[in-house]
C-alpha cells in the first residue's frame, strides 16, 4: 500500500513537472515579445533580442501612438465588431445547429447536408464580392465587417455534435408541458449546452478579432478601419519609410526607428485584449471541444 502511494507521488511530480515546463514554455513567447516591444532599436541591433530589456525604451509605443484617436477609433471599432458579431453569429449557428440536430425534423438531413456541401465549395472572392458591395450595398459600412463571418459549417456542426447529447426525453417533457420551441431552445438547450457554446463563441470571437482582410476589401472610409488592418497599414508605411532613407530626419539613422520593436509592440496592442478574454472561457474550453469525442 505504501509503495503505491509513493509510485503515485512519483508520477504526480512527474506529469506536474511536465505540466509546470510546457506552461512556462506558453508563457515565454509572450514575455520575449513584450520585452522586445520595449526595447531600442540600437539594443536589438546591438545585443539582439533578450528577454528582459537592457534599457527600456518606449520609442515603438510613441511611434503608433503618434495619432492616438486614430487607435482609440480602430479599437473602438473592433470591439465593437467583435462582441455584435460575436453576439450575433453565435445566435444564428445555433439555432440552425438545433434544429439540424433534431432527428423529428423533417428536412435535418437536407440541411446538415447544406452546411457540409459549403465546407467543401464556396464561391470565391469575386461572388462574395458581389454580393456584399453589389447585392446587399454593405460597402464601407460597419456591417461588411460582421455579415460575412456570421456563420460557420464548422461552428454549427460543433454545435450540432453537442446539442444530440442532450437527452430527447428532455425536450419531449418540455413539449408536453406546452413549451413551445423558441421557448425550450432558450429556457433548456442554451444553459445545458454552456460549454459547447463559450467555445464556438471564444472561436468566433477570434475570429472577428483577428479579421484585418474584410477591412482591407470593403473599407474605403478612415473611421471605420479596424485595429488590425490600422496596424497592417503603419507596418507597410512602416517598411516603406526605412527603404526610403531619404525622407529620415537630419542626424538620424536606420538603427532610430523602431522597426522590430514596432512589430512586437504592435503584436501587443493586437493580442492583449484577447489574453484577457480567453481566461473567461478556459473551464468550458476543454470541455466544449472534447464532447462527442467519447462513445457512451
Amino acid at each position: 500500500m505504501v509503495e503505491k502511494k509513493s509510485n503515485r507521488l512519483a508520477m504526480n511530480v512527474v506529469i506536474y513537472t511536465i505540466l509546470i515546463a510546457f506552461s512556462i514554455l506558453c508563457i515565454v513567447p509572450i514575455i520575449s515579445v513584450v520585452s522586445i516591444s520595449l526595447t531600442s532599436e540600437r539594443d536589438i541591433v546591438e545585443y539582439g533580442y533578450q528577454m528582459f530589456p537592457k534599457n527600456i525604451s518606449t520609442t515603438a509605443y510613441q511611434f503608433i501612438f503618434k495619432n492616438p484617436m486614430q487607435i482609440l477609433r480602430a479599437y473602438g471599432v473592433s470591439i465593437t465588431v467583435t462582441v455584435v458579431g460575436t453576439m450575433l453569429s453565435l445566435f444564428l449557428v445555433s439555432m440552425l445547429a438545433y434544429v439540424i440536430s433534431r432527428r423529428d425534423f423533417a428536412f435535418h438531413r437536407g440541411l446538415a447536408f447544406f452546411v457540409f456541401f459549403t465546407m467543401l465549395f464556396n464561391g470565391g472572392l469575386v461572388p462574395n464580392y458581389m454580393l456584399i458591395s453589389q447585392g446587399l450595398h454593405l460597402k464601407d459600412t460597419i456591417w461588411a465587417l460582421i455579415v460575412p463571418y456570421l456563420t460557420s459549417a464548422w461552428n454549427i456542426l460543433l454545435l450540432k455534435t453537442y446539442f444530440q447529447k442532450i437527452p430527447t426525453a428532455l425536450l419531449e417533457s418540455a413539449r408536453i408541458d406546452g413549451c413551445s420551441e423558441f421557448r425550450t431552445f432558450f429556457r433548456i438547450v442554451m444553459p445545458l449546452s454552456k460549454p459547447a457554446l463559450a467555445t464556438v463563441g471564444l472561436l468566433i470571437t477570434l475570429n472577428f478579432w483577428n479579421d484585418w482582410w474584410l477591412s482591407m476589401l470593403y473599407i474605403e472610409n478612415d473611421k471605420l478601419i479596424n485595429l488590425q488592418y490600422l496596424l497592417v497599414r503603419m507596418m507597410r508605411d512602416l517598411t516603406e519609410l526605412l527603404q526610403n532613407v531619404t525622407t529620415a530626419p537630419a542626424g538620424a539613422t536606420l538603427r532610430d526607428f523602431p522597426n522590430e520593436s514596432a512589430r512586437m509592440a504592435m503584436c501587443v496592442l493586437a493580442a492583449g485584449p484577447m489574453l484577457f478574454v480567453f481566461p473567461f472561457f478556459q473551464k468550458y474550453f476543454v470541455k466544449g471541444l472534447t464532447v462527442g469525442a467519447v462513445k457512451e
